[in-house]
């Protein structure tokens, strides 16, 4: 059972933690409004946003918490102000209908994006100079995802896995792998993760695949990664479910988390101890990673590294870390 669940006026297809902890940032896709959720009271607070033109694909929050990126279907990236939830950049030249992916360096100072017609491009965040682009990464192109160093970017897509040179632009790995839907590094840059037909983790020392999960077609179409990185959370798109993983023996930890109808998103507090998802039914789901740790019979620590260092996500203002986790929500219906 959820810890929580918060109704919500529309169905949420992106969730992202504000670096608060105790907030959230949501999207609706059927009414095109951004809005802001207390977790612990449940409630809507501030004003929501309106996204006129109803029309964003993915959304990316700046590593310092305070600007959103989103990938938008009249192909355009926009920023947006957190604190006054108003346009302040707004982006064009790819090519094709939609930006599918958006995601932030490390610094904060540049933004990759995706396209529909796998084209990618990375912009200043602060001029919205082009500074690589036009790169052609692929057909069915589904996903952007920076290096924790910042010197490769990875892209995802229907027709495989690739790895290039952040600076130059250089192709510098083509992985035949297809059906990438998300992208994950560990912020030590030592494994890429990958979700789509199944998940795999990869050693990019050598490229190579280090385990495989294979899973039924689309099966894992968004992935969370918890703090402390022991923890993945995995959302299906076929059973209505989110799985969390124990990244260290590569196992399930405990049974599916169940949901009322079809999960778009799901993501870790800055703390690891919650797991909150969006879905179809018109609710929002909060999970308690602490509770179901201790049941699946797992160490404390799977959680969080200490309770000095972390604080509770629910009825507690986080102290943030440099880097807080910045999970970047993808739509696919």
């Amino acid at each position: 059972m959820p810890y929580r669940k918060i109704k919500v006026k529309n169905c949420i297809s992106h969730i992202l933690y504000l670096p608060s902890g105790q907030r959230i940032i949501t999207y609706s896709w059927g009414d095109g409004s951004f809005q802001v959720w207390d977790l612990e009271r449940g409630t809507q607070v501030m004003k929501e946003w309106e996204d006129k033109e109803r029309g964003v694909f993915v959304i990316a929050l700046s590593p310092g918490g305070k600007t959103l990126a989103s990938g938008n279907s009249d192909g355009t990236v926009r920023l947006w102000n957190i604190d006054t939830g108003k346009v302040i950049k707004k982006w064009m030249g790819h090519t094709g209908l939609w930006v599918r992916s958006v995601c932030w360096s490390p610094n904060g100072g540049q933004v990759v994006s995706g396209s529909d017609r796998g084209e990618i491009r990375v912009w200043d965040a602060e001029s919205g100079e082009t500074i690589l682009g036009r790169i052609k990464a692929g057909e069915s192109l589904n996903v952007v995802c920076y290096s924790p160093d910042a010197k490769m970017i990875a892209t995802g897509g229907m027709t495989g896995l690739k790895i290039w040179d952040a600076d130059t632009g250089e192709l510098l790995e083509t992985l035949k792998v297809s059906g990438i839907t998300c992208l994950k590094w560990t912020s030590d840059g030592k494994t890429l993760i990958a979700g789509g037909f199944g998940i795999m983790k990869f050693d990019t020392a050598t490229w190579t695949v280090f385990d495989e999960r294979k899973m039924l077609i689309f099966s894992h179409t968004a992935i969370s990664l918890s703090p402390n990185e022991c923890i993945l959370a995995s959302k299906s798109s076929l059973d209505n479910t989110t799985q969390l993983w124990n990244l260290t023996t590569n196992q399930p930890i405990g049974t599916l988390l169940h949901h009322g109808h079809r999960v778009d998103s799901a993501t870790f507090s800055a703390d690891g101890k919650f797991l909150t998802t969006s879905c179809f039914d018109g609710y929002i789901y909060a999970w308690d990673i602490s509770a179901i740790v201790k049941e699946a019979g797992l160490p404390s620590d799977t959680v969080a590294s200490s309770d000095a260092d972390l604080h509770s996500s629910l009825g507690a203002v986080n102290k943030v870390k440099p880097m807080f986790n910045p999970d970047v929500c993808y739509f696919f219906g």
